[in-house]
């Protein structure tokens, strides 16, 4: 499962309102290869389901992940912060065995 924090779920619907995206928008999260440790974490909006999609809901929000990235995110928590040290969507993976400094990207 992949779960959200209120503070993310109060951003992300806020980002959707003034992005003005449909209602049936969702929070679509994922992996690709890349950054300075190996993988790198994917985030945006979307409203479109691809055939082998997972769907969770977590406090009322719906989270989308394809088949691949999903066995690198299980037991993930979608948080936002905009503390001093950054802004913005973080991804916190208890799969991840090492992470950059700027938290983007990860290795398992």
């Amino acid at each position: 499962m992949i779960t959200v924090t209120e503070r993310a779920k109060y951003k992300a619907l806020n980002l959707m309102q003034e992005e003005h995206k449909p209602a049936d928008a969702f929070i679509r999260v994922g992996v690709e290869g890349g950054g300075c440790s190996g993988l790198t974490y994917k985030l945006e909006f979307d409203n479109q389901m691809k055939p082998d999609d997972k769907i969770f809901e977590d406090k009322g929000m719906k989270i989308v992940c394809d088949k691949k990235s999903f066995l690198y995110l299980i037991g993930t928590e979608l948080d936002f912060t905009d503390g001093l040290n950054g802004k913005g969507f973080q991804f916190n993976n208890p799969n991840a065995s090492r992470t950059c400094g700027c938290g983007e990207s990860f290795s398992v």
